[in-house]
């Protein structure tokens, strides 16, 4: 098993060689020839063998397409993302509303919470894991303590709750996903970003504190989307003339759902406040008129 950490435009991709060669989640679309040579470098003359998901957010399937391409590799999605795909409807699969790019792939299979696969000779077993996503799935192999989590659990946090965006629930849902997680006793996790780690009780004593935070008021978890959809906007072109950045940010039907119906603000304020709190929050600076990715 090998872990490519990658930058966080792009999600880990987890490699398995064994009998057969899979691949766990396959980076962003920009990536794709990237994440075709870390994957062509490692198998050193192989055939990828199989792909599978833990979601379908753009920064984890992006590569798919080129994948499949290259290897003819036998895919697995999240079952209830399967009508999505056969019918490639990128309003129900986010990419419309987020503004990200993803080639349309297929897939071979797909997985339920419950049902178990076979990675790297290893038993895995796939786990719901709604909250970043509802669909998400996580891997743990009890044999051996190792936990592949997504965007449920990082070093640091989880991803963006998506669903309360859209008026859904998403805050019980990944309280209840970190729960499911405390009782796997897992010894190592690997996050969808950020470092692979194994102080599991102290990543999740943060991943509630945040929870906690976000959920006392839905506001910061609408805040936080926007700084999240502008920076993974920044990492995908490195620089942004700020006089566009209204309208850029009024053309993602997400961003304008979350800017009219829980912030109230003006497209030009709102352009504003996200470039300035991604200055201030070190992850961006500005130089000659332009938002520069740090």
């Amino acid at each position: 098993m090998r872990v490519f950490e990658r930058g966080w435009l792009s999600s880990n991709n987890v490699l398995f060689t064994g009998e057969q060669a899979a691949l766990v989640d396959s980076g962003y679309f920009t990536h794709a020839p990237q994440t075709l040579a870390l994957v062509r470098q490692a198998l050193d003359g192989r055939a990828l063998d199989l792909l599978v998901n833990t979601h379908l957010h753009s920064d984890h399937c992006g590569g798919n397409a080129a994948l499949q391409a290259a290897y003819r590799c036998r895919t697995v999605i999240p079952a209830a993302e399967a009508a999505k795909v056969a019918h490639w409807d990128e309003d129900a699969l986010s990419y419309k509303a987020t503004g990200q790019q993803c080639a349309r792939f297929g897939f071979d299979a797909t997985l339920s919470a419950g049902d178990t696969l076979t990675l790297g000779g290893m038993r895995w077993q796939a786990l719901a894991a709604p909250g970043h996503d509802p669909h998400a799935l996580l891997f743990h192999c009890a044999e051996h303590g190792i936990l592949v989590s997504g965007d449920a659990l990082w070093e640091n946090g989880f991803g963006v709750i998506f669903p309360e965006l859209a008026g859904e629930p998403g805050f019980d849902e990944q309280r209840a996903t970190l729960d499911l997680i405390a009782t796997l006793d897992a010894r190592v996790v690997i996050p969808g970003h950020g470092p692979v780690f194994t102080d599991t009780a102290a990543a999740l004593d943060r991943a509630r504190e945040r929870l906690d935070y976000l959920a006392a008021s839905p506001r910061r978890n609408a805040e936080n989307a926007v700084k999240v959809m502008l920076k993974f906007l920044l990492l995908e072109r490195q620089s942004l003339a700020l006089d566009t950045l209204p309208a850029l940010l009024a053309s993602i039907p997400l961003v304008e759902h979350v800017r009219l119906a829980q912030l109230a603000m003006e497209p030009s304020a709102l352009a504003d406040w996200a470039a300035k709190a991604l200055v201030r929050a070190g992850a961006a600076h500005v130089d000659g008129g332009m938002l520069r990715n740090d």
